[in-house]
Formats: structure tokens, sequence, C-alpha cells
């Protein structure tokens, strides 16, 4: 009996010590989807069930490991009752989650890492097996109702809020996007003058206008300044991710005003040749005030057709005697080039063509 004792205690002596809470590493013997069994130098092996590995009840551990596999683990028992020991990978990783979170805080190093989470509230994301999470205010620098756009998709972010034992954990997009936007803005703004050509992205499209992102702060192109011609309806021209060249025309504060009329392309530059004193031009009608038509004769000219100017007879309205988008054709009878303004009349053009034709019957009534 002392025989056997002294083997037993030879045999349990050529195994390691082991005690709850320590760190040990194992190897893998064999794994099933929902527990493995290692090899940690005891006289008993190790269980790792599937929920001390992770949080996920549905993982399969077989696409996780392999027997070989080495990997440390922490005793949660060393006897749990029937002679087994209890490992956990979950609560080893998540310790190291936190010590390096912790870290991550007190520097406000910015982490990267996927969503893992898509909540109504915000989104959670796992930085070495810890849990961090970001709520929907702290997630963008503008208000975004949807968030399912980021699922999955890796982000940066710092922590902002650090109580492990409250199991708070926050971390905050929000205020990098605002500090790199306003670096950002400040590099954009020392170096752009009014005049300049820039390149920017369309970000918003409105009824007056659309917003375009220079990459640091955004400009206005107003509705008036989208082309040299009319623009109706500026969704039908411009949409949002399209990438544009555009003129600073001002800049005052933090606003920035743009244009698309390059002086280059100013239609006004050869308006005086094409449309001189005594020019007979076609061209539509545009819009109608109650003294007269606006007749656009090339995008960014437009002449005004006054209403005393529409016929020989009395006309009351443009409106009663001409059509929006109806195509005229009249003389130019006044062509002011520092002011962009020319005046048409289809009278004048009336009159001609009737004496022309009076002189005409006269000369067949003399023959």
């Amino acid at each position: 009996m002392s025989e056997e004792q002294s083997f037993e205690q030879l045999l349990d002596a050529s195994f390691k010590t082991i005690r709850n809470g320590e760190v040990v590493e194992g190897e893998v013997i064999t794994v099933k989807p929902d527990v493995a069994y290692m090899n940690i130098g005891y006289k008993a092996d190790g269980i790792l069930t599937r929920e001390e590995y992770s949080n996920d009840n549905s993982l399969d551990l077989t696409t996780k490991m392999q027997p070989g596999d080495k990997f440390e683990v922490k005793v949660r028992k060393v006897n749990d009752g029937d002679g087994n020991v209890i490992l956990s990978y979950k609560s080893l990783a998540q310790e190291k989650g936190n010590k390096r979170l912790e870290e991550a805080f007190k520097s406000g190093e910015v982490l990267k890492a996927a969503v893992s989470q898509v909540l109504k509230g915000g989104l959670t994301v796992l930085v070495e097996g810890t849990r961090v999470f970001i709520p929907a205010s702290l997630v963008s620098d503008t208000y975004e109702k949807d968030l399912s756009k980021y699922a999955d998709q890796e982000i940066e972010f710092q922590i902002t809020e650090f109580e492990p034992r409250r199991r708070r954990i926050i971390g905050n997009r929000r205020k990098l996007l605002t500090e790199r936007k306003a670096a950002a803005a400040e590099e954009l703004f020392s170096r752009i003058r009014p005049g300049d050509v820039v390149e920017g992205t369309v970000k918003n499209v409105t009824d007056f206008g659309a917003f375009i992102d220079l990459g640091g702060a955004d400009g206005l192109l107003h509705i008036s300044e989208m082309s040299w011609g009319r623009v109706e309806n500026p969704h039908k021209n411009f949409h949002v991710g399209d990438k544009l060249q555009v003129l600073i025309k001002d800049i005052k504060d933090k606003k920035i005003a743009l244009t698309l009329k390059f002086p280059d392309q100013n239609p006004w530059l050869e308006a005086a040749d094409e449309f001189a004193v005594g020019t007979v031009v076609k061209g539509k009608v545009a819009r109608m005030t109650d003294f007269g038509a606006f007749v656009e004769l090339l995008p960014g000219v437009d002449a005004l057709l006054h209403v005393s100017q529409i016929s020989r007879q009395h006309v009351d309205k443009p409106s009663d005697v001409l059509t929006i988008g109806q195509e005229i054709e009249a003389r130019v009878v006044d062509f002011n080039a520092e002011d962009h303004k020319i005046s048409l009349s289809m009278k004048a053009l009336e009159n001609e063509r009737r004496e022309d034709f009076i002189d005409s019957e006269e000369i067949e009534e003399q023959n």
C-alpha cells in the first residue's frame, strides 16, 4: 500500500500544480462543435465549452480550432466536483481586451474594429473580445436614422468612457469625425481664394441649389449659378455623388459661394456680333410677365419682347397670344452690352413684311 501511495505521489509530482484564475497554455486534443478538450500539463485534461470560448451561442468550435492548436486559457475551476478542470478563453480575452481599452482610453488612441452588431440605439464592436458600445448619437457628426449600413463595416473610434465594472465601455466616432473635419476645414480655407477652380462632390441637392463637398467644407452652388442658361429643376441636372469642377465665386467667413458660370464661357462675350441691332433672330419664349415676354436666344442670353412690340394689333397680355416654349421670330431693336439687355420687336418685323407685301402688289399693278 505504501508503495502504491508513493507511486501515486510520484505521478502527481510529475504534473504541475494549477490554481483557480491561473493562466495556462493548452493544446487541443479533441474538438467538437460545443466543447474542446485540452492538455494543460495537469493530471486531468481541461474542458473548454462553447460558452467559455465566445458569447456566440451558435458558434461551431471546429471552425475556430483543431487538434494540435495551442493557445492560452484561464483556469475557472481546478475541480468542478467530478474531477474536471474547467477552462475559459472568453474571460482571458476580456481581461486582455479591458487592459487594451484602458490604455486606449488614457492615451486617446484611435482604435479600429468591425461592427459586430447593429442595435436600435447604436453599434457594438469587439476589441480583443471585449464589447464596446457606440451610442447612435456618437456614431456620426450628422444625424443618421438608419445605422444598418455600418453592419460588418470596419470603423475608427476613440474610448471616451471606461467603466468595466459597470460594463460601461463607450466608443465615440463623432468626436473623431468632428476633429478631422475641423482640421480639414482649416487646411481648405488656408489655400482657397475667390477665383480658384476646385473639384467637389455633390453632397445634397435642393430646390434652390446644391451643396458641394470640397473636402473640408461645403460650398453652395445656387440655382442661379448652375449654368449660363436657365435651370428649372436642380434635381434633374445634379445628383448626389457627382464630381464637379466649380469656380469659387466668394468666401465670407465660413460660407463658400460657388458657380459654374465660367467667365470664358459667358455667352454675352459674342452676343454683340450675333445679336446686333437690326438682326432678325429666332428664340423660344422662356417666361412671361404682364409687360412682356422673355425670349431665350441662347442659353444664358434672354431678350425682352415688350407687350407693345408683339403685334400690330393691340395685345393686353403676352399670354393672350404667346405660350411658354413657343418659337418666335423678331428683329433686334436695342442692344445694351453693359447691362446685358436686348430688346426685340415682332411688330417691326410684321410692319416690314407688310410694307414689302404692299410694295410687291403695287409693282404688279403697275405692270
